[in-house]
């Protein structure tokens, strides 16, 4: 019980009194000359992600006993997209510094934390980074698929898909009411290929997930076992002194890249592993994630960019199966949270050919690049983003004319105008959705296509925004524009009309105005002035966050170095704060 004292200016007291207040959990005080195994349950009935993961923490303990350990349950934050407003990714900051100061602070040699939810296994990561203590990730794991008159549903592509049919008037108020009851059959988060997902796959292909960890789903035994497991291996990265930094090394992000190109997985993971990264001090670009895309085939056959979903993926072999296949590209000697490293875990799996279906050979795949590409133009000179598998392959080259949305606002008043200006060629733009304009940077790219367009049979259009999609989302939608909007981005000066022009194979985006017009609109813009969320941590976030291109995370949270060189940029920058 010395650990992480409290301070009264007596540490012999600190102790002392910290034993006393222990005893009423049963301990003797030999239990706590164990490790000290923290657990950090996210269970919240709000959260229905997490609302299932009570059976699976006491699975924790009894593997964290098994092994010598003293396990001891501590909450944190915890937040679902769906519950959450305006938008969970206003939080993911909070939950990370959360995450890390009881880590930091609390008497624990090490932690499990509970997932789940796509913006708190992120977060997670973040603050076990930071903190640096031995620490492993466990997910309540994926819904089973739902189904619908011998239809799979997948939660949440079907509720987009159904909803804009619904608007175009192909489903009618009873069919979406029955299909609603379905989308969503069982516990754990969204069954396809969406944020969640990609991110328990990312962790599983670092290593700070246990192997089967990512896509057994929440109602399997299996997931009890991996639970059990996790608690055994956590005492074991303690005795061993194996740290987050030792597991996490930019050898293992460049494994965790691959890995989402080869799943086809959500554009939220770029931003995502860069935070995670550079609270490490290691610094990923989005060109590290373009050359990935451009070299990494895409093997994984799964929705919203293929067929099949979670549950079909963990009868392939789930991610260890994606990995085995991908491994001649892997950094394979990279440790992982079992104290192995990633080939030694790998050196068993086998793919049964029955489900070729579903992951593809290294040499057969379904596609010879990724499932992101990053675009740069005069539009978005930091970056943008697209997932072009589960774009309209036709608008991948396109050039359409602007019709401008200034704020999230503005399109909901105006995108089903009668009036509005707006063909199936045109380029849907929404401004001022960014991490500072949102603030949070909503997934509030996909755009609605007109309801006058979607009783024509259009079904989707190029769209483009400084804001996010959620992973489960689909079409040619363009995201994470940087700089944004409401710093001062080129994207915050399109007006309608103006003439934008997409090449996905080229990685291009462009505004077709001169440059001479647009330092002429430049000279005129003005930085927002925000009347909302003008106090608290909406206003800290607002002050301190960073780009997409950078993780979205707290300039302050960074290294120290990093810090300062954050500093320097921000003073050769002009950007607008609050």
């Amino acid at each position: 019980m010395t650990k992480s004292q409290t301070s009264y200016g007596d540490a012999g007291f600190s102790e002392f009194i910290r034993m006393a207040f222990s005893r009423h959990l049963g301990h003797d005080k030999e239990d706590y000359n164990k490790p000290v195994i923290g657990i950090c349950n996210t269970f919240s009935e709000i959260n229905r992600c997490h609302s299932h993961v009570k059976p699976m923490v006491e699975a924790i303990k009894r593997g964290v006993i098994m092994e010598g350990g003293t396990p001891l349950e501590f909450p944190t934050i915890s937040v679902g997209e769906m519950f959450t407003s305006p938008t969970t990714m206003l939080y993911r900051n909070l939950v990370a510094m959360d995450t890390e100061e009881m880590i930091t602070a609390q008497p624990i040699d090490g932690t499990v934390m509970i997932g789940g939810c796509d913006k708190m296994a992120p977060a997670q990561l973040m603050g076990a980074a930071s903190a640096d203590k031995p620490a492993l990730l466990f997910t309540g794991g994926p819904m089973n698929n739902g189904h619908y008159k011998g239809r799979t549903l997948g939660a949440c592509s079907d509720c987009r898909f159904f909803w804009q049919e619904y608007k175009a008037g192909t489903v009618d108020e009873e069919e979406i009411g029955e299909i609603n009851e379905r989308l969503a059959p069982t516990a754990g988060h969204c069954m396809v290929m969406g944020s969640a997902s990609t991110i328990a796959a990312c962790a599983e292909a670092m290593g700070m997930m246990l192997p089967g960890g990512a896509a057994t789903p929440a109602t399997e035994n299996e997931r009890m076992r991996i639970a059990q497991e996790t608690g055994r291996a956590i005492v074991r990265l303690v005795k061993a002194g194996i740290k987050p930094s030792d597991i996490m090394t930019k050898e293992s992000f460049h494994n965790a890249i691959k890995t989402l190109m080869a799943v086809g997985g959500s554009t939220n993971a770029v931003i995502h592993l860069i935070a995670i990264a550079r609270r490490l001090g290691i610094k990923l670009t989005l060109a590290d994630f373009d050359e990935h895309s451009r070299t990494t085939p895409f093997l994984a056959n799964m929705r919203p960019a293929g067929k099949y979903q979670m549950q079909d993926l963990y009868y392939a072999g789930g991610i260890s199966a994606v990995l085995k296949e991908l491994a001649p590209i892997l950094h394979t000697d990279q440790l992982t949270g079992t104290g192995k490293t990633l080939g030694e875990n790998l050196a068993d799996i086998e793919i049964d050919e029955v489900y070729r279906d579903i992951i593809r050979p290294l040499d057969d795949p379904l596609h010879k690049e990724g499932g992101i590409a990053v675009l740069k133009g005069n539009l978005a000179p930091n970056g943008a983003i697209i997932k072009p598998k589960a774009a309209t392959e036709e608008l991948l080259k396109h050039k359409g004319k602007a019709v401008v949305f200034t704020s999230l606002d503005d399109m909901a008043e105006r995108v089903n105008d009668p009036d509005l200006d707006v063909t199936p060629e045109s380029v849907l733009v929404l401004q001022n959705a960014g991490p500072v304009g949102a603030p949070g940077m909503p997934e509030a790219g996909m755009i609605p296509i007109p309801d006058k367009l979607l009783k024509q049979g259009v079904r989707d259009m190029v769209r483009l925004s400084d804001c996010r999609m959620s992973g489960t989302a689909f079409g040619t939608v363009l995201l994470h524009v940087a700089p944004e909007a409401a710093v001062g981005g080129p994207i915050g000066l399109i007006e309608d009309g103006d003439w934008i022009e997409l090449d996905v194979d080229s990685r291009k985006l462009e505004l077709l105005v001169s440059k001479e017009e647009l330092a002429e609109r430049k000279s005129r813009w003005t930085p927002p002035v925000f009347e909302d969320y003008n106090r608290g941590y909406p206003l800290l976030y607002r002050r301190s966050v960073m780009q997409a291109d950078e993780g979205c995370d707290f300039d302050f949270m960074l290294p120290v170095p990093n810090i300062k060189n954050q500093e320097e940029k921000k003073e050769s920058v002009s950007g607008a704060k609050t």
